[in-house]
């Protein structure tokens, strides 16, 4: 099977990291056709994976755009859909990864007559899109996507409130090698002496700086730890949200946390930094489609502490494998924070049962091969 797998992204963010294990499998039989240049491009060879840039020209229609905006913007996309349509006939399948990709994929199944599978990555509810996207997203998925492989029973349910037809749409969480997740114990000292994180119980926070990611939240909290509770910040911001992150700085300064916080900005050694962390923190404001860093959190060993909505609620068991807090309850977090500092022993055994359940339920070689067997599915019918 030839599969022409669709990004909107060069940046390397939780979607694009799953394609790279869906895609790597097929080799020369897969092409990765991104909607923009950039460092997931560069990530994209090194896995041996093809890859082309389809366009040069930044796709202007947002989230939260209206009608007329994305009107605009489907104009704008004709060359694109060109190219899509002509390359799609090399092969037997389009695969969108995201919600643009989806525009393109859909249009082009129709003009090339290729089935289209879209991967759904989001919550597709009105806190994270205009309702001008929801229509349209839905609109095409029904008319033209033969599957819908949503990565979290809480994504499902969203698209299919949302409008979307049920029976296309089977759940596939996402998959991460466990080897990619172990940790040397000099590793960890190494970046704990070069951080300055000796001594320190260290909350680690991974995800871009934005507003429903909830970085406030876990900096209002370490107001209620002791002053050896340290935060660090892996991520930047992205599209347009630096106003976030001064206002970060401003609440730190305003609260005295100067030296109880650092950013650390985007990393690639993002394992060794979990494995140095004493308590993984995920403060979403919103409800996470799935919650990738989760994940990645238990693999690595380390505990988690999660907002109790979306998909968190289903890789999380508190007090089980992880803890579970109302989403935008400083307090609350401050309480488990604790708890964890106190409670060593109690803590390792969860972080272990996590690691164990989390090596088991997400490997990627199952993952993948449920993914084969939904794509194979479509040609056998």
């Amino acid at each position: 099977m030839k599969i022409l797998f669709l990004d909107q992204s060069g940046k390397p963010g939780g979607a694009e990291l799953c394609l790279i294990d869906i895609a790597k499998p097929y080799g020369d039989r897969a092409l990765v056709g991104l909607f923009a240049d950039g460092p997931f491009k560069n990530i994209l060879q090194q896995h041996s994976i093809p890859v082309e840039v389809l366009t040069t020209q930044a796709i202007k229609v947002r989230k939260q755009s209206n009608f007329a905006q994305a009107l605009a913007s489907l104009i704008q996309l004709i060359p694109l859909l060109i190219k899509v349509v002509k390359i799609a006939k090399q092969y037997d399948l389009i695969y969108a990864n995201t919600q643009k990709a989806l525009v393109i994929g859909a249009l082009a199944s129709f003009f090339a007559r290729r089935p289209l599978v879209y991967h759904l990555h989001d919550i597709l509810s009105q806190e994270h899109f205009s309702q001008t996207n929801l229509r349209v997203a839905i609109t095409l998925a029904n008319l033209f996507a033969s599957l819908v492989i949503a990565n979290s029973a809480a994504s499902q349910k969203a698209f299919v409130q949302a409008g979307g037809k049920s029976e296309l749409t089977a759940i596939v969480y996402n998959g991460f090698d466990p080897k990619n997740y172990q940790v040397s114990e000099s590793d960890v000292n190494k970046i704990q002496h070069q951080l300055g994180l000796e001594g320190k119980f260290v909350v680690g926070h991974f995800s871009r700086l934005a507003p429903w990611k909830g970085q406030h939240i876990l900096i209002d909290a370490l107001t209620k730890c002791p002053p050896q509770v340290t935060a660090i910040f892996v991520g930047d911001a992205l599209f347009g949200e630096q106003d976030y992150v001064q206002q970060l700085h401003q609440q730190i300064t305003a609260l005295g946390l100067e030296n109880r916080v650092k950013f650390l900005g985007f990393r690639s050694d993002i394992p060794q930094l979990m494995a140095a962390c004493n308590l993984v923190a995920h403060t979403s404001t919103a409800p996470e489609p799935f919650g990738r860093v989760i994940v990645e959190a238990m693999l690595c060993g380390t505990p988690v502490v999660a907002a109790k909505a979306g998909g968190a609620m289903e890789l999380v068991e508190h007090g089980v494998n992880g803890f579970l807090v109302t989403p935008e309850q400083p307090l609350e977090l401050a309480q488990v924070i604790n708890t964890c500092l106190q409670e060593i022993e109690i803590n390792a055994t969860i972080a272990d049962r996590a690691k164990s359940i989390a090596s088991q339920r997400f490997d990627v070689a199952t993952i993948n091969q449920q993914i084969a067997q939904l794509l194979c599915s479509l040609f056998n019918e």
